[in-house]
């Protein structure tokens, strides 16, 4: 190698593809949280934090999943929460949006390398305008989170004063970029998320309107901006993204409000705590991490219904993590497909890729296997039942952050299996394949086909 090749950095070498850098981009930025964590200042006791308990939470900001070990407003001081919200909103985002975003304010050239990456990590469809569509997605983010933050100002400025502002900021952008994360410590009790504002209706709304905005899609966005209301002009991804979402906040909410919400444990509940109560616990596991009631208190069937809303989701090109709306669709189409005994699965008036459906199907079996893998492991080494390690591990690999209260007090082991799920969720389950695999050749010959029997 030249000495001018070494001096190359390593996103501009022409061997690095799009999901190398798109991992390594994450794997900096927690190293980066990690360390700024550790200090002594970061924390409220003047000791620091311990390495694992500094990566754990590094990781789980990062990757915007809500998971802690140490509650956020009790354990860190104010510069370390301030760590935790950049973070969040970097990992949230996306490293590489926020890498494009520097250089375009700082009126640096985006090579075509550059856009392809950016292409990659929003999951746009074509290169060309993908700075355009940056400088819009920056743009609408920003929007969407002051709007948020004044909300929240108005219910918490009353009660904290200035230090209300902070929290309003703090969890908008928690919110909007579907972290979980929350300062509800100081005042709830440690670890209590948004359970003091069960029936609050404006938190609910500001909070279920900024996890929903931020877990669509960027390019849902886009679909909006240049075709207003009019669906029915808007891209296939956008149409099942929004009928997708709108099936499973419905089906979680009439599960949750009819059934769940009317089990004893919850009598005290009044009819409307029980409405907000229900319409939240659908939306916060598209993948927020904030909670309004006790999760530890549900059913065994509400746990099972969390834990697969956790597992879909949000959108591509999101804010929002687990194996996403597009990919149940997916799979649920080429269902139908064969019980019709049809060739190719298809809506709205076009035809599936058969790509889609080979990713589809192999996202499903990566985030199944991860989360049973993570779960049967977590139970079998600190011993918790199997329900609380599998909820806890499909919480991690979906990036959701919501707990039954075990986070806290498993193992050193138990929270690198943690660590792994949330880093894996986060950046992608294809883009951790595609970043360690040689793209394949092109085909030379195939093997002799050979009928299988299935089912």
């Amino acid at each position: 190698m030249q000495m001018g090749e070494m001096a190359v950095p390593f996103w501009k070498n022409d061997r690095i593809t799009p999901a190398q850098i798109i991992i390594l981009g994450f794997l900096l930025l927690i190293t980066v949280g990690t360390v700024l964590l550790m200090l002594p200042f970061a924390t409220n006791n003047p000791s620091g934090a311990p390495f694992l308990d500094a990566l754990f939470t590094a990781t789980s900001a990062t990757c915007v999943t809500g998971l802690v070990v140490q509650d956020t407003a009790l354990y860190w001081s104010p510069f370390g929460q301030a760590v935790i919200l950049v973070l969040i909103q970097i990992g949230g985002m996306g490293v590489v949006t926020m890498a494009v975003a520097i250089f375009i304010f700082s009126g640096r050239r985006i090579s075509l390398k550059q856009r392809w990456v950016m292409q990659e990590s929003i999951s746009a469809p074509q290169v060309g305008g993908i700075v355009r569509q940056t400088r819009f997605i920056l743009k609408t983010a920003v929007i969407m989170e002051a709007a948020g933050a004044v909300l929240l100002a108005l219910r918490f400025c009353p009660g904290m004063g200035w230090k209300g502002l902070w929290y309003a900021v703090f969890h908008s952008i928690s919110a909007f970029c579907n972290a979980g994360f929350d300062l509800m410590g100081t005042s709830s009790g440690p670890c209590s998320s948004m359970t003091a504002y069960t029936a609050d209706a404006l938190v609910n709304i500001a909070l279920i309107l900024l996890i929903v905005l931020g877990g669509i899609g960027f390019m849902t966005w886009q679909d909006f901006r240049e075709h207003k209301w009019h669906v029915r002009t808007m891209r296939l991804q956008t149409k099942v993204v929004l009928s997708t979402t709108a099936v499973l906040l419905v089906g979680g909410f009439l599960y949750f409000y009819f059934y769940e919400f009317r089990q004893t444990q919850w009598r005290e509940l009044g009819a409307g705590e029980r409405f907000w109560a229900a319409l939240f616990q659908t939306v916060t596991p598209r993948t927020a991490g904030f909670n309004t009631v006790d999760l530890s208190e549900m059913t065994q069937p509400g746990q099972l219904v969390t834990v697969f809303l956790m597992l879909v989701g949000g959108s591509p090109g999101s804010t929002a993590g687990g194996f996403k709306t597009t990919t149940l669709a997916v799979l649920l189409l080429t269902t139908a497909a064969v019980f019709r005994r049809r060739d190719t699965a298809h809506c709205f008036g076009r035809r599936l890729q058969e790509e889609a459906v080979h990713s589809a199907t192999a996202l499903l079996v990566i985030y199944l296997l991860l989360a049973m893998t993570g779960g049967i492991l977590i139970c079998c080494i600190d011993g918790i039942p199997l329900m609380g390690a599998l909820f806890e591990s499909a919480s991690a690999v979906a990036t959701v952050g919501l707990s039954l209260g075990y986070t806290g007090g498993l193992s050193a082991v138990s929270r690198l299996i943690l660590i792994f799920l949330m880093y894996f969720g986060r950046v992608g389950g294809l883009t951790v394949i595609y970043a360690v695999t040689t793209k394949g050749t092109g085909k030379v010959s195939q093997f002799p086909q050979e009928r299988l029997t299935v089912g």
